[in-house]
């Protein structure tokens, strides 16, 4: 069964830095596309970045500039450095993977950005 296990997270303030870390088990393959979403109360999910196996990036327009998005070398675990953190960066962020046309999810941890 895969499995998607999120670490990172908690309190900071704004300008402050925060790492996420996300870890593939479970899977026979390695994941097409990995990324980070994320959900505000009273708002959609959204994408925040996302990876390929390849390497390739993409960024919502809020955030470009100030996250990173990285993949190991096993290609299974994802990394989102985020820096000069806001408060409306506030919100549950959920890992994702895409396994051959298969969505997998992780269960969210929480960012909060305050004073």
């Amino acid at each position: 069964q895969v499995q998607l296990v999120e670490s990172g997270g908690g309190l900071v303030q704004p300008g402050g830095s925060l790492r996420l870390s996300c870890a593939t088990s479970g899977s026979l393959f390695i994941p097409n596309v990995m990324g980070w979403y994320r959900q505000a109360p009273g708002k959609e999910r959204e994408l925040v970045a996302a990876i390929t196996d390849g390497g390739s990036t993409n960024y919502a327009d809020s955030v470009k500039g100030r996250f990173t998005i990285s993949i190991d070398n096993a290609k299974i675990t994802i990394d989102l450095q985020m820096n000069s953190l806001k408060p409306e960066d506030t919100a549950v962020y959920y890992c994702h993977a895409l396994i051959f046309r298969e969505n997998y999810w992780g269960q969210g941890t929480q960012v909060t950005v305050s004073s």
